[in-house]
């Protein structure tokens, strides 16, 4: 796939985006209020500050809106001009979170990619990718997409907030988790395990325990096995998300980010945190 903005701001802010991670559950028995969570991020690559980046949900009855922006800062920012923003939309269901569409637009200033996918709950029923990838050097070794790829799944946004599973969002429970992600072109798992917990405390807004999560990124379709960057990334265990309750507990959103590259470590970390 060639290198373009989509794959920087999409999957890192994702990332483990996991993502890796935003899911919202529907709890049995009693009414689902209005709420609005928002977070603001600093993005740091080697220990230097490159971006800035900005989470806002808003919850209202069974339906949610999710969207995501960043932005890259500083002399990257000067260079590239690169930033992105992304939109999700669905439903409450009685197993989590339903996705029911999203979309991207990412640029480096020169160029703009979209990505729209349409779904309906969790599953994928169209996507369109503007211009459509290209990759030259593709030899076969594909791992083919199939419908079957597409069910049950969510997109990257709804990815990025997660269901408490217990009365206490701090319960080890919460870290246990597989995180299927479809992103319009690949279909990969997030696994989430429990490494501990810490304080943390933000300039502005939350402060107080979170939940800290080791990440494994396992790739299923569409993407090159024999690629030196997927092999990075599957052997990869300097990965992990700390995670910090918002809507009275309910809810998992990340606070902190932090994935090895082949370039250095990103860290996305909470400058602002408003958990609703």
């Amino acid at each position: 796939m060639q290198d373009f903005p989509v794959t920087r701001v999409a999957k890192p802010v994702f990332a483990f985006s996991t993502a890796a991670f935003l899911c919202l559950p529907v709890f049995a028995g009693a009414p689902v209020l209005a709420s609005e969570v928002e977070a603001h991020y600093a993005i740091s690559l080697a220990g230097l500050s490159v971006g800035k980046a900005q989470i806002k949900g808003s919850l209202e009855g069974t339906s949610y809106t999710l969207n995501v922006s960043s932005a890259l800062t500083g002399i990257m920012g000067a260079v590239s001009k690169g930033r992105g923003a992304a939109t999700s939309r669905g439903n409450f269901g009685s197993a989590g979170v339903l996705t029911n569409g999203f979309s991207l637009s990412a640029t480096n200033g020169t160029e703009t990619r979209t990505i729209q996918i349409t779904a309906a709950s969790g599953s994928v029923r169209n996507v369109v990718i503007d211009p459509p990838f290209v990759d030259k050097s593709d030899g076969g070794d594909r791992i083919p997409l199939r419908d079957s790829h597409k069910v049950g799944v969510l997109d990257p946004v709804s990815a990025l907030i997660m269901p408490s599973r217990t009365a206490d969002p701090l319960d080890k429970s919460n870290c246990e988790r597989r995180i299927p992600v479809f992103d319009g072109s690949q279909r990969f798992d997030v696994i989430l395990s429990y490494s501990g917990t810490r304080q943390v405390r933000s300039e502005k807004g939350y402060s107080g325990p979170v939940l800290v999560c080791s990440v494994r990124y396992v790739p299923v379709a569409g993407h090159r096995p024999e690629r030196r960057a997927v092999k990075f990334m599957v052997e990869n265990r300097a990965m992990d998300t700390w995670l910090a309750p918002v809507n009275g507990g309910k809810v998992l959103m990340p606070y902190r980010i932090s994935v090895k590259t082949m370039i250095g470590t990103t860290v996305i970390e909470a400058e602002g945190f408003n958990p609703g």
